[in-house]
């Protein structure tokens, strides 16, 4: 089967380059700081609320789509919940990932296989992942991924049969995307945290596999 990309519309930059340490601060991060330093003086916020808010978005990691996924994987009806209406069912589970964009879940198969990218910036599910590597920020990714994600799968380890479908689908500002991995063979009889340990957050963005047993 031929490679598929499927491609929503943008319309935003990227807040989130890097920023080198001791050089030419990025303009975002001193705009932040003088927004940031503004409201604080006008009673919006207080210094106190943004560091609980820092907290927050600090202990998200990408355990908590690990245990999405887990679960998919042992009951049936959730499964098909996430594959429906995905916000819903994840906060279901207690993950509170409102307000912001929707989020949508793709199922990797063994005849299809999904990767996610942002091709125009860093668009990512941060509410339930964390905070997104820096090579699916990277202009490589954005790029390869669409026009040859076989070829960035292989740099990643991952072997797919040419028969498998290879299916790109673009995080946009209003859509965020996150894989739920094929099921690995060797866990029938497992419960959700021993699952939940097979998955990576590689494995959730598809650029892996989920861990074998025992690997």
């Amino acid at each position: 089967m031929s490679d598929t990309h499927a491609h929503d519309g943008h319309e935003h930059g990227d807040p989130h380059a890097p920023i080198e340490e001791g050089g030419t601060p990025d303009r975002f991060l001193v705009l932040e700081q003088a927004i940031r330093e503004l409201l604080i003086e006008k009673g919006v916020l207080t210094a106190d609320a943004i560091r609980r808010q820092m907290e927050s978005t600090d202990a998200r990691t990408p355990a908590r789509g690990a245990q999405v996924a887990a679960r998919a994987w042992v009951d049936a009806d959730f499964r098909a919940w996430l594959l429906a209406d995905a916000k819903a069912a994840v906060e279901s589970m207690g993950f509170d990932i409102s307000p912001g964009p929707g989020l949508a879940v793709v199922e990797n198969t063994d005849r299809r296989h999904h990767m996610v990218v942002c091709t125009l910036c860093s668009c990512y599910p941060r509410k339930l992942l964390g905070i997104p590597p820096a090579w699916y920020k990277s202009r490589a990714y954005r790029s390869r991924a669409v026009n040859d994600p076989r070829g960035v799968l292989q740099e990643f380890g991952t072997e797919l049969p040419q028969t498998t479908e290879i299916r790109v689908v673009d995080s946009t500002a209003d859509l965020r995307y996150m894989v739920l991995p094929l099921r690995p063979r060797g866990t029938k009889g497992w419960n959700e945290a021993q699952l939940s340990t097979l998955v990576t957050r590689d494995a959730l963005i598809g650029v892996t596999l989920a861990r074998e047993p025992g690997s």
